[in-house]
């Protein structure tokens, strides 16, 4: 065997970060479709596990390619900490939709539908920016986006836990949906993690 082969080879990232995107995209998107049509939960749900579980394997195959790299095309404690901000979002995806099996919740809110579509967008907008990773170009459109959209949900959230409090609420329901709506305010200020990862990549690889 020649002495190069023993070297470390290079390996390219950019497709294991877009795998990891569209499958966040997916969960963002199944937890949207669960609080719309809200049927079959228990099938919905199972779903959003099997996605997280997905996200799991795809991070644990990006850390692989990582020890093995002799060169990356990104800063590798970058690498490894988007890797790590995308399994966030994703697992409070999952963690949001077992709070409504537990919580037994009977018809989710507007403002939770609202809130759940702001993070489903943020999820396409984030597979767009991971796409351009590769050629570092075109990049500050979608990021933007994801930061605005993380804006937006700050405001609903505010307003959805304040008409608790407004509506004279039964207490355990106010406590549920409060749990509820900072859950889904923490998924998507995770996926703003995520998206501030990528501008720290992009910025020290241009």
């Amino acid at each position: 065997m020649s002495p190069l082969r023993l070297m470390p080879r290079d390996e390219r990232f950019t497709d294991l970060f877009i795998a990891d995107g569209e499958n966040l995209a997916a969960a963002a998107d199944a937890l949207l479709a669960m609080v719309t049509e809200y049927d079959d939960l228990d099938t919905r749900v199972a779903r959003i596990r099997e996605l997280e579980h997905e996200g799991d394997r795809i991070g644990d195959e990006l850390v692989d390619r990582l020890e093995r790299a002799f060169i990356t095309p990104f800063d590798r404690e970058d690498i490894h900490e988007l890797s790590s901000r995308l399994d966030d979002v994703v697992d409070r995806i999952q963690e949001i939709a077992e709070t409504f099996l537990l919580y037994h919740v009977q018809q989710p809110t507007p403002e939770a539908k609202v809130l759940a579509g702001l993070l489903a967008q943020q999820g396409r907008h984030l597979v767009e920016a991971l796409r351009r990773t590769e050629s570092l170009k075109d990049l500050d459109a979608p990021l933007r986006a994801v930061h605005d959209l993380e804006n937006q949900a700050d405001r609903e959230s505010r307003a959805a836990i304040a008409s608790l409090f407004q509506d004279g609420a039964d207490a355990l329901e106010v406590i549920k949906w409060r749990d509820i709506y900072r859950s889904l305010e923490e998924a998507i200020d995770a996926a703003e993690d995520a998206a501030e990862v990528v501008e720290r990549m992009v910025h020290k690889a241009t």
